[in-house]
Order: structure tokens, then C-alpha cells, then sequence
């Protein structure tokens, strides 16, 4: 991601360290502010701009679906257990039968 310049000592500091992530709200503050403190002689390159948003949209979207998956998985995990549960108390009772049926004949 292009970093943010000519900044200087204005108010927009961010306690977004450099291992967690930039939320959509931390994001527009920083692009307002980017916007903010641009030399109008020297205005920010659009296509750079757009660069970062669809970059932004991305990395919301590749999180999103991380959620969405991690879900996915803990179902599926629950529903392996819940079909083991079911295949265990189906052999327990086939058992209990045979045994029932061996002993009474």
C-alpha cells in the first residue's frame, strides 16, 4: 500500500499497530486526511488513490470470506461429530440386537 506523506503534525494519528488491521473507518480517516493535507499545486495521482481503495475492498472482502469459512468449517466439524455420534449408537444397537437375537434362538 502507497504511504501516506506530507502529513506533517496535523491530528490524524492512529494507534493501529503494524501486526493488527486497518479497519474501514481507520482507513477513510486516513484517506480524509490524506486528502486533507495534499499540496493542491501537487494533487495525489487518482489512479493511486483508486489503487488503495480497491486494494482496501479486497483485503475486506478476503477477511469477510475468511469469516464465512471459518463458519463453514466449524459446521462441518459439528456435523462430523453429530454423524459419528449417530453411526456409534447405530453399531450400539445392532449390537445390542444380534446379541438379543443370538440369545434367544
Amino acid at each position: 500500500m502507497t504511504s501516506v506523506s506530507n502529513v506533517g503534525s496535523s491530528t490524524a494519528t492512529s494507534s493501529v499497530g503494524a501486526s493488527s488491521q486497518v479497519s474501514q473507518t481507520d482507513f477513510l480517516r486516513l484517506l480524509t486526511e490524506q486528502l486533507k493535507q495534499q499540496d493542491p499545486t501537487n494533487p495525489a495521482d487518482p489512479s493511486q488513490m483508486a489503487a488503495q481503495m480497491a486494494q482496501f475492498a479486497s483485503s475486506s472482502g478476503i477477511s469477510e470470506m475468511n469469516s464465512s469459512l471459518k463458519l463453514i468449517a466449524t459446521q462441518i466439524a459439528d456435523q462430523t461429530a453429530l454423524l459419528q455420534s449417530i453411526q456409534a449408537a447405530t453399531a450400539s444397537t445392532a449390537a445390542q440386537v444380534a446379541t438379543t437375537t443370538t440369545k434367544g434362538a
